[in-house]
């Protein structure tokens, strides 16, 4: 690389001496007292913005790298779009650039250029890791955390449930507290549903509230969310007595059997939970089928917003219960590198069950609900104490949840080669 010489190196001229004819001589000029103060104004400035620096652990960030992970997502990624997981993650170079989606959308959809993809549950993710695995292209699944499917409902439609035998307040709650959570009997609920039962019928009129509309639970657009997906899986299991479908054509015969079931709703909504804590949510979707950490996100803000729970909105728990596996799917180095880091980092971990998360042991084994019972008792918030004799509901096979899914939405069905085989 070309060098310049220092004006200082350059060879001595000899010759005469010339004459310089000097400018006349200027005094110093003193500077204003504002003109003085700017220095101390910039070193000022620079020392708050150290201090700031400092207090937000940004150390040395502005000469870091921060590495933007792409990513698709469906309802998990309200934990990454929560402030202070974005301020953690950034501490640890990371900022993730999301784009939402249901999550079987995001099994049908293309995924190249993306870090990760974070489908709400197991069905989404098998079908994602076949087809990439299909593909030549393997993919590590890291599942920091679980949630199970409840029914979001308002303490009216709880209470008149509980009248009609249909569901029964969980232990628990304080001395003079009234009940935020009920088992929901999934076998009368359902049955009440078929008969065309409505809640005027039922007797929501004792609460002042008029409804003509039949009892059911409304889910998101089951051919894009895994909540739907879930629970038409749950629905099936129940309504066929603790049976799943082994052939598809059975596959077929039971999802036509809960196809009026599910699909008196109306329009589905692509995300239930925004609509279950607006104001209209009353009105407009009476049960909401959405995830246990929705609920108690929403109830920790309220806690510490206004210094009380919200008692107006309470969840039902399905007698026959599943909890869902989100699983974050790294597609490249950086995806694995977060992926690790979600898991095993302690402060985005309890930022996790501080968002209502079920988080699991660092070595990725169980979910521990202790710290979580732990940390709501601790904020005035009632935890849900749940019996371990409830019965677990199990999905059908991959395939033949799919082919379900198609028949009772509708739906344009995923790659073959994706669904294709038995679920592990």
């Amino acid at each position: 690389m070309a060098t310049h010489r220092a004006e200082t190196d350059q060879p001595r001229r000899t010759g005469e001496p010339r004459l310089k004819v000097g400018a006349p001589a200027v005094t110093p000029r003193r500077r204003s007292p504002a003109r003085r103060l700017i220095p101390r104004a910039v070193a000022a400035a620079t020392a708050l913005c150290a201090i700031v620096v400092l207090a937000q652990g940004h150390v040395g960030l502005p000469f870091a790298r921060i590495v933007t992970i792409q990513a698709k997502m469906a309802s998990k990624a309200d934990y990454f779009e929560d402030p202070e997981v974005q301020r953690l993650l950034v501490r640890h170079g990371f900022r993730v650039h999301i784009t939402r989606m249901g999550s079987r959308g995001i099994a049908q959809q293309s995924y190249d250029d993306y870090d990760i993809v974070f489908p709400s549950g197991q069905p989404a993710a098998d079908l994602i890791t076949r087809r990439r695995a299909a593909e030549g292209h393997p993919a590590t699944t890291y599942r920091p955390f679980v949630s199970p499917i409840v029914l979001g409902t308002y303490r009216e439609y709880a209470e008149t449930l509980q009248a009609a035998g249909i569901a029964t307040p969980l232990p628990g709650a304080p001395a003079g507290a009234r009940p935020l959570y009920y088992t929901l009997d999934m076998a009368k609920f359902l049955r009440a549903t078929a008969d065309g039962r409505r809640w005027d019928g039922l007797g929501i009129d004792r609460h002042g509230i008029h409804n003509g509309n039949k009892v059911l639970a409304q889910t998101s657009d089951i051919c894009e969310a895994n909540s739907a997906g879930t629970y038409l899986g749950l629905v099936s299991y129940v309504w066929n007595h603790d049976n799943i479908p082994q052939t598809p054509a059975e596959a077929t015969r039971f999802a036509e059997r809960i196809r009026l079931l599910l699909n008196d709703q109306g329009m589905p909504s692509s995300e239930k939970n925004e609509t279950y804590v607006s104001a209209e949510g009353k009105s407009i979707s009476p049960i909401a089928v959405i995830y246990e950490h929705q609920f108690l996100a929403h109830q920790i803000a309220a806690r510490a917003g206004t210094g009380r729970v919200d008692g107006e909105r309470v969840l039902l728990y399905p007698s026959a219960r599943f909890v869902t596996e989100p699983q974050l799917i790294a597609l490249t180095p950086q995806g694995d590198r977060l992926g690790e880091l979600i898991g095993k980092d302690p402060a985005l971990r309890r930022r996790a069950m501080e968002l209502g998360l079920r988080v699991r042991d660092a070595d990725g084994g169980s979910a521990t609900s202790d710290a979580l019972t732990r940390f709501l008792r601790e904020r005035g918030i009632q935890a849900p104490v749940l019996s371990a004799d409830d019965t677990k509901a199990v999905l059908p096979r991959l395939d033949l949840l799919e082919r379900m899914i198609e028949v009772v939405g509708d739906c344009e069905p995923v790659p073959r080669s994706a669904a294709a085989g038995e679920a592990p």
